[in-house]
């Protein structure tokens, strides 16, 4: 493991987190500890669930609510579809 100082950690950032994100182990001393630079999984039900405190149960009741909607919008052409040019998807 390579370990840093915070200011070492500091001058090079982007490419510590590069090193780690590719694998390398990387370690920045704080007090008497290693903090350990790692690439992590987020899941969007994670954080729903720690940001706002909804169930499991309470998120997976809007998703079905909101597919079916978006389901529904769909086939009622109140969508449109981005093809790169804005203005005429601004058009009315």
């Amino acid at each position: 493991m390579t370990t840093l100082s915070p200011t070492k950690a500091r001058s090079n950032l982007t490419a510590w987190l590069k090193k780690a994100a590719a694998g390398e182990d990387i370690g920045i001393l704080f007090g008497d500890k290693v903090i350990a630079l790692r690439p992590v999984e987020v899941e969007s039900t994670d954080y729903a669930e720690k940001e706002y405190g909804v169930t499991k149960e309470e998120l997976k009741r809007f998703t079905e609510r909101m597919d079916a909607k978006i389901k529904k919008d769909r086939k009622a052409g109140k969508y449109k579809i981005y093809t790169g040019d804005i203005e005429e998807l601004l058009k009315d």
